[in-house]
């Protein structure tokens, strides 16, 4: 139903270039394009891409703080994530869902549960490093992309087996391409067989499936899964206020999430890291002193900083689903 209105929604100025342009700059050079329209035009500026269509671009933190904090009758969650890691995932869920989700997650992914697993971390920190060379440069990436996988593999699972294996095989060439291929149009999104794009992503998702649903079957089977305090346990117990548990579905979904959102972002993150304490040897000897005394100040700064100079997740969408305001 069409409804005639008078009121004028006033968008911030920005580039005017074709569309053809704007998806060039936006998608093989985004932070380059997306720095030369801010030094033209500001912290808020409005381009016309495809696929996304009229879109505002904010960078004023306040701004980014008004727009996360709306409430979910005004602005939606723009992730195409939800295609690849499921309708159940938080990633797929939106106001009273994704709040109730998000509460029934919290006491699984505290602090002080969390703690459990830096046995794990330390253990495939040391498996991957035992062998690294000494005294010349090599890239770091994909060993880190190995222990945030094996970190993340036995910290959800709980165990190591045949199943995890195929895990490990699976998931790293599944997850970029299924991230490349979200942000095209639906249209494109087909299984024309086993050599199309789209088409190991579906198989892969299908298999990925099969093999959770497997360790679902075998974790309640298990003599012990009440003392079990791997991830899939955890939320195999949860239970939403009204008794009900997360759904097997479901389950498969966030863990898919969990394994997609942490492995490859993690590692990165920590590629970087490396990379940037090489140019700063001081400070490098400032970390290593804090963790020889116990402490952790310095490393979370550090952390932060490197999150912030080298962000891999460098944009947020949300969908406006009536009018609103934002500062001006």
């Amino acid at each position: 139903m069409a409804v005639a209105t008078t009121e004028i929604v006033r968008l911030p100025p920005g580039p005017h270039i074709p569309k053809a342009a704007a998806a060039l700059g936006f998608f093989t050079a985004r932070r380059q394009a997306l720095n030369l329209a801010a030094a033209r035009y500001g912290d808020c500026f409005t381009v016309d891409l495809p696929i996304f269509g009229e879109t505002t671009v904010i960078s004023d933190p306040a701004l980014v703080r008004e727009l996360f904090a709306a409430g979910s009758d005004l602005v939606s969650r723009a992730s195409n994530l939800g295609t690849v890691l499921g309708p159940g995932s938080t990633f797929s869920l939106d106001g009273d869902e994704h709040r109730a989700r998000r509460k029934l997650l919290l006491p699984p992914f505290h602090g002080k549960r969390m703690a459990h697993y830096e046995a794990i971390v330390a253990e495939e920190v040391a498996r991957e490093t035992v062998d690294w060379p000494q005294g010349r440069e090599f890239s770091t990436l994909e060993p880190m992309m190995r222990i945030t996988l094996n970190a993340i593999l036995r910290a959800v699972f709980g165990a190591q087996g045949s199943e995890l294996d195929e895990l490990r095989r699976l998931l790293p060439p599944m997850v970029p391409l299924a991230s490349l291929m979200v942000v095209l149009p639906p249209a494109l999104r087909r299984d024309w067989g086993p050599w199309s794009p789209w088409g190991r992503v579906v198989r892969s998702r299908r298999r990925y499936n099969e093999i959770i649903a497997a360790l679902i079957a075998q974790a309640r089977s298990d003599p012990g899964f009440g003392d079990r305090n791997d991830v899939l346990a955890l939320l195999m117990s949860a239970r939403y206020e009204d008794g009900s548990a997360i759904a097997d579905e479901h389950v498969v979904d966030e863990l898919l999430t969990l394994l997609a959102a942490g492995h490859e972002t993690t590692a990165t993150t920590l590629a970087w890291t490396i990379e940037r304490l090489r140019r700063h040897p001081d400070l490098l000897h400032r970390l290593t002193a804090e963790v020889d005394a116990g402490g952790t100040e310095l490393t979370q700064a550090t952390i932060w900083e490197v999150q912030r100079t080298r962000p891999v997740v460098e944009a947020m969408f949300r969908v406006a689903k009536k009018r609103i305001k934002l500062g001006e």
